[in-house]
């Protein structure tokens, strides 16, 4: 049941593009299925996440919503330069943190500001591939990283402006490189995929300021050191019948050593900016169906475990579970205009600072949305 090359897309229709809401500062999933795919191919897309994050302080007054809204773009091409050989370029986003509590909180907020963060991240993978016969693919390239945060921190929560209730913190943006490996396995008769990618940990250095008392005390520059983590994903798809896949992902992200440790902050509160307690493990599994020449479909639930309980303030959910719908135009057998939606229920979290816990956070959703277009050429 060979499946021609536009129904073997439609995989691409739904993961990629309802990104999720997932453990740590996990964003994009780290998708390599863009390059995976037969011939040459290009795609784009761009993905929405819309939680909704409230809770209680621990006397029960109510911590409205604190989770922005916030987008990514994703884009790839993949070149098939020789029968043996092929090159890719990935774009993505795959860390970041966009939160920001209610001015008038009294234990996340003081003087008219609220505890705010803002991370982002941005990642191009460049891939080099070599398949010595059909079924086998071997891949492996460099990976080209920045960073770069700003964090408030405001109200009782953190011991008000006496205390650490009055601190800033601008991380600067910065490069530095990593690596990835891989190899895949696929029977196109049956539509069958499978892949193995590792990622490595990639060290920053970044230019800190730091400010305390609403930014009346400023401290001279120093380096902060991250290290985003290193990752495992596990890529399967096999056709079930005619015209159905099933397929599967299965992710690891090694959060239990990430810590952001800057060197006022910890000398004056023997506490990290950042830290997790646990890995991340999350899965998604789905059926993706052709319904005709031009449109086809995806079904999927999703799993996450987050990265340890309690959790920090600046993102109070503990992993989640997800459903999504994904639809696929395909105009011509060259091209498709893909969306999707996926709906998340997250976990109840404790949020804590300094190691005590300052709130629950119970009951939360979020959202997502996304579009993808996808070319060969």
């Amino acid at each position: 049941m060979k499946l021609n090359l536009i129904q073997t897309a439609i995989l691409l229709s739904l993961i990629p593009t309802t990104s999720t809401f997932a453990g740590g500062l996990d964003r994009s999933g780290q998708s390599i299925s863009a390059f995976l795919q037969s011939g040459n191919y290009a795609e784009a897309g761009i993905s929405v996440l819309d939680p909704d994050v409230q809770g209680k302080d621990l006397a029960g007054n109510k911590v409205s919503d604190m989770a922005e809204d916030y987008y990514f773009p994703t884009a790839a091409i993949k070149i098939q330069a020789t029968d043996k050989i092929s090159l890719g370029l990935l774009y993505d986003q795959p860390f970041g943190a966009d939160s920001q509590y209610a001015t008038d909180s009294t234990t996340f907020g003081f003087g008219g500001q609220g505890t705010a963060v803002e991370v982002k991240t941005n990642n191009i993978t460049a891939l080099i591939g070599y398949q010595p016969n059909e079924n086998w693919n071997f891949y492996a390239g460099p990976v080209y990283q920045t960073v770069d945060a700003k964090v408030s921190l405001r109200g009782a929560a953190y011991g008000g402006p006496a205390a650490v209730g009055g601190y800033d913190i601008s991380l600067k943006e910065e490069e530095a490189y990593g690596w990835l490996a891989g190899f895949a396995y696929s029977i196109p008769e049956i539509a069958l995929k499978a892949a193995v990618t590792y990622r490595s940990e990639i060290k920053h250095e970044v230019e800190t300021l730091e400010t305390f008392g609403l930014g009346t005390v400023v401290f001279p520059s120093s380096i902060t050191d991250i290290t985003t983590p290193q990752s495992v994903n596990l890529d399967l798809q096999t056709g079930i019948a005619q015209d159905t896949l099933a397929f599967a992902n299965i992710r690891w992200v090694h959060w239990d050593q990430f810590a952001v440790t800057p060197d006022v902050l910890k000398a004056k509160s023997n506490n990290n900016l950042i830290d997790y307690s646990d890995d991340q493990w999350s899965a998604t599994v789905g059926l993706g169906r052709k319904f005709n020449a031009k449109w086809s479909g995806t079904a999927a639930i999703g799993w996450d475990s987050g990265a340890g309980n309690p959790v920090t303030t600046l993102g109070p959910t503990e992993g989640y579970w997800s459903v999504g719908l994904g639809g696929q135009y395909s105009p011509a057998e060259n091209y498709f205009i893909a969306g999707g939606v996926k709906y998340f229920w997250l976990g109840d979290a404790q949020a804590q600072t300094g190691g005590k816990v300052a709130g629950n956070f119970e009951d939360n959703t979020a959202i997502g949305y996304g579009m993808k277009i996808g070319y060969r050429f």
